[in-house]
């Protein structure tokens, strides 16, 4: 059975020339599996690829088989890369207390990367299991300072991660990022029943060899709710203008906007600037400074060449 209704749907899995395609409203299919698609030889989209995470139009159902054909691309909100995903809304940052140990340094830089996607920004610390509540506790408290309400995991205590899987679900399109070892597959691993399973079923479909690479895929966690399986995935590279690092860090930003501070210059970089009233007791203030020598040393080593 064919139809050739337009629905709208969202890009979960890319395999060559073949995409997954779950509905935007299943509720007119119920819990339907998605449609495995090609895009329409007709259509260029002005030479834009489509990624995982991408909302398309979808047209030519063929009920049966589970087919359909894409026959247009909606405007994205956003797209990562390393490895490509669009339309997130949520990062969450994934950090481990101990094994490894937090490095505070390392983490600010994370935190910053995803602040400048311009998406909410979550953090989660795992491997609490290994330290005393004293000391989560006293996690908590610093990074509220931060501007963060961490979320902590203990995995031997149910309550943590019923808690966790439950923020997720409010979300629309999350995704883990974080250094290796800190529990970011194992979480998955958790939050996806038989994710290293799932690639065997497409390659039946298309009737080609399996392909066992776990490559960047959304999974349903409800209805409209999506978590991105990226493996790999790391750091985003921090390409902004310089003159707007401030406004990523929540301690300046909430002393600008909030307290309604005002430097003698309106593009005070709150280092040594003259007129200065920024407030500079907080903790990350080293780590700002750091980060805007850094971009200073860049952009003139780049003016040099």
């Amino acid at each position: 059975m064919k139809t050739n209704t337009k629905h709208l749907g969202i890009v979960t899995k890319k395999f060559n020339d073949f995409f997954l395609v779950d509905f935007k409203n299943q509720e007119n299919f119920g819990n339907s599996e998605p449609f495995l698609c090609k895009v329409r030889k007709s259509i260029n989209f002005k030479d834009q690829l489509i990624y995982v995470g991408d909302e398309v139009v979808i047209d030519n159902l063929d009920l049966k088989s589970k087919r359909a054909i894409i026959t247009s691309l909606k405007k994205r909100k956003n797209l990562l890369t390393r490895p490509s995903v669009a339309n997130i809304s949520n990062i969450f940052i994934i950090f481990s207390v101990e094994e490894p140990e937090l490095n505070l340094s390392q983490l600010n830089r994370f935190l910053i990367s995803a602040e400048s996607i311009g998406v909410e920004v979550s953090l989660v610390l795992t491997k609490c299991d290994l330290i005393s509540n004293k000391k989560r506790l006293f996690l908590i408290d610093k990074f509220q300072k931060w501007g963060y309400q961490a979320i902590t995991l203990n995995l031997q205590k149910s309550d943590y991660f019923k808690y966790f899987l439950a923020e997720l679900k409010q979300k629309e399109c999350s995704i883990f990022m974080g250094p290796s070892g800190v529990g970011k597959t194992t979480l998955l691993n958790m939050i996806i029943p038989g994710l290293q399973n799932r690639t065997a079923s497409v390659s039946h479909k298309i009737k080609r060899g399996k392909n066992t690479t776990r490559n960047v895929e959304l999974f349903s966690l409800s209805n409209q709710s999506y978590i991105v399986d990226t493996p790999g995935f790391n750091m985003q590279p921090l390409e902004i203008d310089i003159k707007l690092l401030p406004n990523l860090y929540s301690e300046i930003y909430k002393q600008v906007i909030d307290e309604g501070i005002r430097c003698k210059f309106r593009n005070c970089l709150h280092l040594n600037d003259a007129g200065c009233n920024l407030n500079k007791s907080f903790e990350r203030y080293s780590f700002y400074k750091e980060m805007i020598e850094s971009f200073k040393s860049h952009y003139y080593q780049n003016q040099e060449d």
